[in-house]
């Protein structure tokens, strides 16, 4: 079994244990429920940010440890300072170091869009991304077929939600676009072998219908790689661990963003 098929077989369990602790009524009544999400599409666009969503990610099942004990508080506030265009966070516990908890301290000191980042696999998780505070959710292709992506999508988009596909290479994006999606990311890491490659993203940018907006995840460590993608029309940039690896993730995604300009 590849990482990638344990982790959704992990899922389900975790799914199937959180739907008897907190059932669809009592997240409902989260006081995040009925708030306006905020649109990670404008926040993208605008021209006084950097285009960077920067993740808070504590540990990788390839890297293991990364920055266990990181402040969300701190490197949330200090990530939106800088210029980031949005946050990511990881709230997958077991592979990732995440929590739900980590995605509501982001929330309550921040006023951007939050990707909840986790493997979505059941209409569930999307009512419960909505209850924690995020804005997007991200589906992924090589976890999901076009029924449920448009299924899911569907129902984030009708909590007003936006919805960041992920896909690996052209077969996925093909097998996968739908307008109940938002924004396309294109993952330059390989999930069966972890190894990265931004000739992916370079690859299937023109492939991309327009309707989208352009999203490159992984693998991006320098500025310059991120202003080469600009020019093959991605506005989007998942970045985290190159800022993650250091003391103080908020000082290097600054350091960066500077770069940029």
């Amino acid at each position: 079994m590849d990482i990638l098929a344990e982790i959704v077989a992990n899922k389900r369990k975790e799914v199937a244990s959180s739907k008897e602790l907190y059932p669809v009524k009592l997240l409902e009544q989260s006081i995040y429920f009925e708030g306006q999400p905020v649109s990670l599409r404008k926040y993208l666009q605008r021209p006084d940010k950097s285009g960077i969503i920067a993740e808070i990610k504590r540990r990788s099942p390839s890297k293991g440890n990364i920055n266990k004990h990181v402040s969300v508080e701190r490197t949330s506030i200090g990530y939106m300072q800088a210029g980031a265009s949005g946050l990511s966070v990881l709230t997958d516990k077991k592979y990732f170091g995440g929590s739900s908890e980590d995605l509501k301290v982001a929330r309550s000191f921040n006023f951007c869009p939050i990707l909840r980042k986790d493997f979505m696999i059941d209409e569930y998780q999307v009512i419960e991304a909505k209850s924690l505070g995020a804005d997007v959710i991200l589906l992924i292709a090589a976890v999901l077929d076009k029924k449920e992506i448009e299924k899911m999508g569907s129902l984030a988009q009708s909590l007003g939600m936006e919805v960041l596909l992920e896909v690996h290479n052209e077969k996925e994006l093909t097998n996968s676009v739908t307008d109940k999606v938002d924004l396309i990311g294109v993952n330059n890491r390989d999930l069966k072998t972890f190894a990265t490659n931004v000739q992916i993203s370079k690859d299937l940018a023109e492939k991309i219908p327009g309707d989208f907006i352009k999203v490159s995840e992984s693998g991006l460590s320098k500025p310059e790689t991120v202003l080469e993608l600009k020019e093959y029309g991605f506005e989007g940039f998942l970045i985290g661990e190159i800022f993650m690896q250091t003391g103080r993730p908020e000082k290097a995604a600054k350091e960066f963003i500077r770069q940029l300009t």
